[in-house]
């Protein structure tokens, strides 16, 4: 990667798509810092205003191929500099019960979405995508599993939309579900850690988990980002997974139409060891807190110019017509979730 980098830094279209995609990420990690705006989260923010540069189709076809790289390339190091952010001995302190519904939790959402949506005719990538942003860690999730899906390169077009599609779906759910659960909160009659589990354990975006857990107190607020970190976890194991899955069933797929078929290496997301190794690193060395909490900041910019570089290279005309059936199929699996957890928290917290 870094090898790619020193070559990319040679060209005026890096440097131009770098200045846009960094403007973006800056101004949507201070956007995500005011009132109403963090339920929504810097990823999308940046996103949003990278849809912006569009109106200026002159610099992003001058910036086309480094924004094409930075979607690409600054994605992966955002998400392995992540795993800084996730202390293991935390989570291991949680107990074996919260990572156990994790495991639940992911496992049944991202089944449950996935075979939602294909039954309501949603193209198979799209459904992937969408099922894990749900079930593990929102857009974070889409962008991380999204390299797994090897697909032509002329149908990269397609693919960049549908991420886009299934951030927006995401990011939606999450929201909508996050302001639902701060209004349940004096209804259901959950203690502090129960709270902070059901919204860890249902919400997409940590940002979303932070904004609810956070309107119950401190010990919410932990918990809840304790839960949604056991979450995360789960995104490198479902990133193997899938990228196996998905190129077995596209060969088999090719073999039935009766093109040749072409042996291919199963996809090894490298990535998602760098950021398990991060994990090991930020957990086990001596490591100063604030020297972390940078790394997982400069983790956020890069993954903010990664979305910006999204919004700027997308068909909107097009996803508006195939959001449909994918928002009901994420809403319906939300709904499932959202029942599924609170009766967990009441039972085993």
């Amino acid at each position: 990667m870094l090898h790619e980098i020193a070559v990319q830094m040679k060209s005026k279209s890096f440097w131009l798509a770098a200045l846009m995609t960094l403007a973006c990420s800056i101004a949507g990690t201070l956007l995500a810092g005011l009132p109403y705006l963090n339920l929504v989260g810097a990823l999308v923010i940046s996103l949003i205003l990278g849809i912006v540069f569009q109106t200026a189709p002159k610099a992003v076809n001058e910036a086309k191929s480094g924004i094409g790289f930075i979607s690409n390339k600054f994605l992966r190091l955002g998400i392995i500099l992540l795993g800084f952010k996730l202390n293991l001995l935390a989570l291991l302190a949680s107990g074996v019960k919260t990572i156990v519904l994790a495991i639940c939790i992911v496992t049944l959402t991202v089944l449950l979405t996935y075979n939602l949506a294909k039954r309501f005719g949603v193209e198979k990538q799209l459904a992937i995508l969408t099922a894990c942003g749900t079930g593990i860690c929102g857009a974070a999730a889409v962008m991380g599993i999204s390299p797994q899906l090897e697909v032509q390169p002329d149908e990269e077009e397609r693919k960049r939309e549908n991420e886009v599609l299934a951030v927006a779906v995401v990011c939606i759910m999450g929201t909508v579900f996050t302001l639902l659960e701060i209004g349940l909160r004096p209804i259901l009659h959950m203690t502090d850690v129960q709270f902070g589990v059901m919204t860890g354990g249902s919400l997409h975006e940590i940002a979303h988990a932070v904004a609810a857990g956070g309107a119950n107190g401190p010990v919410s607020l932990d918990t809840a980002i304790i839960t949604k970190l056991s979450r995360v976890l789960l995104l490198a194991p479902v990133a193997a997974i899938v990228g196996i899955w998905y190129s077995k069933s596209t060969s088999k797929a090719t073999a039935e139409t009766g093109a040749p078929a072409t042996k291919k290496k199963l996809p090894m997301p490298w990535f998602m060891l760098g950021f398990l190794l991060s994990s090991l690193i930020g957990t086990f060395l001596p490591i100063p807190a604030n020297v972390i909490a940078w790394l997982v900041k400069l983790a956020y910019i890069f993954l903010g110019m990664a979305m910006a570089a999204l919004g700027m290279n997308v068909n909107f005309q097009v996803i508006f017509k195939r959001g449909k059936s994918v928002f009901l199929a994420s809403f319906i699996s939300s709904v499932v979730l959202l029942g599924f957890v609170i009766v967990a928290a009441k039972l085993f917290f």
